[in-house]
């Protein structure tokens, strides 16, 4: 196996077959697409879900907390706490450690979440500091939204500009080889996009506004974000390539780097579909939230494309994220 997210086919055949007792209070199981369950409490529900943080060397704490809230705010849950494993490498430094304590507890406070426990170990296993994170999240009966609620006909619309997250942290681990490229100037305002990583305002807003599913942009950039949310709605898609958004210091990166950026990995990004995307766009408008419409939902049987430069062709998700094909070169 190589190293990236495990592929669709091998999780319906290796993983999703094996999900233990099916309870009925447990509304949403794990699915493609569906990166967060909801266990029902009675008179509210709980929403869960787990993320680990293996290919930055900066901002690790920081990440770790808002990519996992991130996807409760795809589902239209409130961010509630989290649970931390933080595994390290022998030798790692205390000042370290409590660096990307000081990140964790920032971005959890800046939520309004709670850190509720967890684990911290020293291993071998790891080379490199490995954060994994489960969130914990609370919604109303019956107001939640997931990636399986989109309909042939959506339009597909998404929240700022893509490869935020792969943006900030290539500018921040390959900051010399880039200055060299492009200049001091544009490498730190492509650092300072670990700002726009939290996607929970728009999803706040797009679930109360008209969104049908929602999906934040992970591993794979748009092009995976489109086929999983697609998927999970039992639907075809098409994505406008020339429709989605992309910040000049994303697209300035990738040309240096020889990098799709609609394949690179963009938390701050969320993908709603939406039968009412005026609405949705008006609402997120009015908060300030950029969002644009890249592409539309279809029926099942119309398959998943790519409309780029006037061609139509399959939309092909790369088997890795370019954030890893920019650290290895494979």
């Amino acid at each position: 196996m190589q190293p990236g997210k495990l592929a669709p086919e091998l999780l319906n055949r290796l993983v999703f077959p094996y999900l233990g007792a099916k309870r009925q209070d447990v509304l949403v199981r794990p699915g493609i697409g569906q990166d967060c369950s909801v266990v029902d409490l009675g008179s509210e529900l709980a929403v869960l879900s787990s993320d680990p943080i293996t290919a930055s060397g900066h901002h690790l704490g920081y990440l770790a907390v808002h990519v996992a809230a991130n996807d409760l705010a795809a589902i239209g849950a409130e961010p509630v706490g989290l649970l931390l494993t933080l595994l390290l490498p022998p030798g790692t430094f205390q000042d370290k450690i409590e660096a990307i304590m000081q990140e964790i507890h920032a971005a959890a406070g800046s939520l309004n979440m709670a850190v509720l426990g967890g684990h911290t170990e020293f291993t071998n296993a790891v080379c490199q500091p490995l954060a994994a994170v489960t969130a914990l999240g609370r919604a109303p009966r019956g107001r939640y939204i997931t990636a399986a609620g989109g309909r042939p006909g959506d339009t597909l619309l998404l929240t700022k500009t893509a490869g935020c997250e792969g943006t900030a942290i290539l500018a921040s681990d390959l900051a010399d080889k880039l200055e060299a490229a492009l200049g001091a100037d544009l490498v730190r305002r492509a650092q300072e996009f670990i700002k726009r990583i939290s996607v929970v305002p728009e999803g706040r807003i797009a679930a109360t506004h008209g969104a049908s599913a929602m999906h934040d942009v992970t591993e794979g950039g748009v092009l995976g974000a489109v086929a999983e949310l697609a998927t999970a709605s039992s639907c075809g898609a098409e994505l406008w390539a020339e429709k989605v958004p992309l910040a000049p210091e994303t697209a300035a990166i990738c040309e240096v780097l020889g990098l799709n950026p609609l394949g690179l990995i963009g938390s701050g990004s969320l993908l709603i579909a939406s039968s009412a995307p005026e609405a949705v766009a008006a609402a997120l408008s009015a908060h300030g939230i950029p969002v644009a419409p890249i592409g539309r939902l279809l029926a099942p049987e119309d398959g998943l494309w790519l409309i780029a430069r006037g061609k139509r062709q399959p939309l092909m998700v790369p088997p890795r994220d370019e954030l890893y094909r920019a650290f290895t070169g494979a």
